[in-house]
């Protein structure tokens, strides 16, 4: 089996929903050949230097988590998110992930699976698109990691607070810019030839059904974590099922 989660951001601030992982990781996530992490594993990654922050031992528990589990044979891979995108080799390493390039197309002997965290074809958010350009670009990346980790964390809070409060105003509005433009994800799904779509990032988890070309797509649009909830995608060989966790 192959399993697929997304979304979670786990944080201190979030215990029910850090629970939920850990028992989750420790117990059904074993029953998996393969987890693929599409992306905001973490609410906030301020840089890997944070596994070992002396004041805060939030981030080391999840990567032993991961690291418990990938010693028991499963696979791990994981995609940056729009919230840890700073996830890098240390994680990596630390973890035993494989750090997967979004999107990813994944050829198994009976499917294929083409996966994305999903906020690269949310175009029609052009304030969002513009700063995921900007903090995506090495010189950035570079310039905020040489910033002392107190630092990183007080500025990733404060980003982390303006994108919760541009989210809260994108919803107000008729057309909610935070969803996948269709002309977008056509050319995203035609590009990868007709595979079917696993992503996060909306929170809007649902299934859908696209013709492109005259071919029939699945598009899986996973959960995000709440407190007294999460959701993994279970791929069986044969289906992909929806599994709640609690």
């Amino acid at each position: 089996m192959i399993h697929f989660i997304s979304d979670l951001h786990l944080s201190s601030h979030a215990p029910g929903v850090a629970r939920i992982f850990l028992d989750y990781a420790g117990c059904r996530a074993r029953t998996a050949e393969h987890l693929y992490i599409l992306g905001d594993l973490f609410d906030v990654w301020p840089g890997d230097d944070s596994i070992d922050d002396p004041d805060d031992t939030f981030n080391l528990a999840i990567v032993n988590a991961l690291r418990e589990l990938t010693d028991a044979g499963v696979g791990l891979s994981v995609m940056h998110g729009n919230r840890d995108f700073l996830l890098g080799e240390e994680f990596a390493a630390r973890s035993g992930a494989r750090l997967l390039p979004d999107p990813y197309l994944l050829s198994l002997p009976a499917w294929q699976f083409i996966l994305s965290h999903g906020d690269s074809l949310c175009i029609d958010d052009t304030a969002y698109q513009a700063f995921r350009e900007q903090v995506r670009s090495p010189a950035w990346r570079t310039a905020f990691l040489q910033q002392p980790l107190a630092e990183r964390k007080a500025i990733a809070a404060s980003l982390r607070q303006q994108s919760e409060q541009a989210k809260r105003q994108k919803k107000t509005q008729a057309q909610y810019p935070m969803d996948l433009n269709p002309g977008a994800m056509d050319d995203f799904i035609r590009q990868h030839g007709y595979a079917t779509f696993i992503h996060g990032h909306t929170h809007r988890p649902a299934t859908h059904d696209h013709i492109v070309d005259g071919i029939h797509v699945e598009r899986w649009v996973m959960s995000d974590w709440h407190e007294d909830c999460g959701e993994y995608l279970c791929w069986d060989g044969h289906h992909l099922n929806r599994e709640v966790l609690r």
